[in-house]
């Protein structure tokens, strides 16, 4: 009895020894089929994946040189200046994860495919027309390596810079309100601050602006309201003076008026060709000489009015002494201070001149 039991125990543990056997075999395969399945997965997930980019930007970042502005030729436009570029095509590559992690910070907007162009890191510092190859700067892009992701292709593939020289010239000060209405000042002190601009700048060109909302332009018929003045040298790019001015603002009822300027001097203008070849004959001359019609202050009135030189100019140009009646809108010379201030305006349509050219001498008549 005692051998028969022994080798009941002996078969017992033989058959739980075989069994862990089975179940240790059967886990190590269930863990080698895992493992397996992850280095797959892994190996998909590392796979290099394309993914288009919507609506990219290259925006100018502010450069290092405060006397150089930088900026796009706009490729709807050439001779308008943007700071801004949106690219019409971009596609990157990367592992699938990033792929996926890219896609989700952009559309939850923590992520935004906008990229700073500072001209000085592409050799970009004389004044002048510079191309961009547009890929292989978005190449260096910091932004994209640390997710790993490489730029594929781009469209356009290079796009042009443009670098002027500033120089310092004076500007007059012009105040405007939220919606870039003019606001009448009553003065602004000083009336004129020095600002880095194109050299290219002239005569109108050289204005800025100081905005004034609601509130201000109300406080300012009180007491001096303190502005900073700024240009804008295109679209999105504005420049900030150094020094702050204090306007105060006209008194409601000192609004402009309606004024006629009933003594008009009239001057001709010819061209270098014409000089001192003809004479003008007016055909309408009481509609050239009548009154003029402005809205202005009274100070405003009375500086147009008393102006020492023409009040209107006729031009004539060489097409004219081709033409038997030619005819040209006056030029209305209004005080450009004044007009920089708005405080005068002129209330009617240009009136147009008719004339005939008389030469002076057969002999100098081209």
């Amino acid at each position: 009895m005692r051998g028969r039991f022994r080798t009941e125990v002996r078969k017992r543990e033989l058959r739980g020894k075989m069994a862990k056997k089975r179940r240790i075999k059967l886990g190590k395969m269930a863990l080698v089929a895992f493992i397996t399945v992850l280095i797959w997965v892994w190996a998909d997930r590392a796979q290099d994946q394309p993914m288009p980019v919507q609506k990219p930007v290259i925006t100018i970042a502010k450069s290092t040189s405060v006397d150089i502005w930088a900026s796009f030729s706009d490729p709807n436009d050439p001779n308008v200046p943007v700071s801004r570029l949106t690219l019409a095509e971009m596609v990157v590559s990367g592992p699938a994860s990033r792929i996926d992690e890219v896609k989700r910070q952009i559309e939850t907007g923590s992520l935004v495919p906008e990229f700073f162009l500072v001209p000085e890191t592409e050799a970009m510092t004389t004044p002048g027309r510079h191309q961009l190859n547009v890929l292989s700067f978005l190449k260096k892009s910091e932004k994209l390596k640390r997710y790993s992701l490489t730029v594929e292709s781009c469209k356009p593939g290079r796009v042009f810079v443009n670098l002027v020289r500033l120089v310092e010239k004076k500007l007059a000060i012009v105040c405007i309100d939220a919606e870039r209405n003019r606001v009448k000042a009553r003065s602004i002190e000083p009336a004129q601050v020095s600002m880095l601009v194109p050299e290219s700048w002239q005569d109108s060109d050289l204005v800025a602006e100081v905005r004034l909302t609601s509130g201000e332009i109300v406080e300012a018929r009180k007491a001096p309201v303190e502005k900073t003045p700024r240009v804008e040298l295109g679209p999105g790019q504005t420049r900030e003076a150094s020094t702050t001015v204090k306007i105060m603002t006209l008194p409601e009822e000192d609004s402009l008026r309606d004024y006629p300027i009933t003594t008009v001097t009239l001057g001709f203008i010819f061209s270098q060709n014409l000089q001192g070849k003809y004479s003008v004959e007016l055909l309408n001359p009481d509609e050239v000489k009548g009154a003029i019609k402005i809205r202005a202050t009274s100070e405003a009135r009375d500086a147009y009015a008393n102006m020492t030189r023409y009040q209107v100019t006729l031009e004539i140009d060489d097409e004219d002494a081709k033409t038997e009646k030619p005819r040209r809108n006056l030029v209305y010379n209004l005080p450009q201070y004044y007009v920089r201030q708005g405080q005068i305006e002129l209330n009617q349509p240009p009136v147009e001149a008719r004339f005939r050219l008389i030469p002076l001498s057969p002999e100098k008549t081209p």
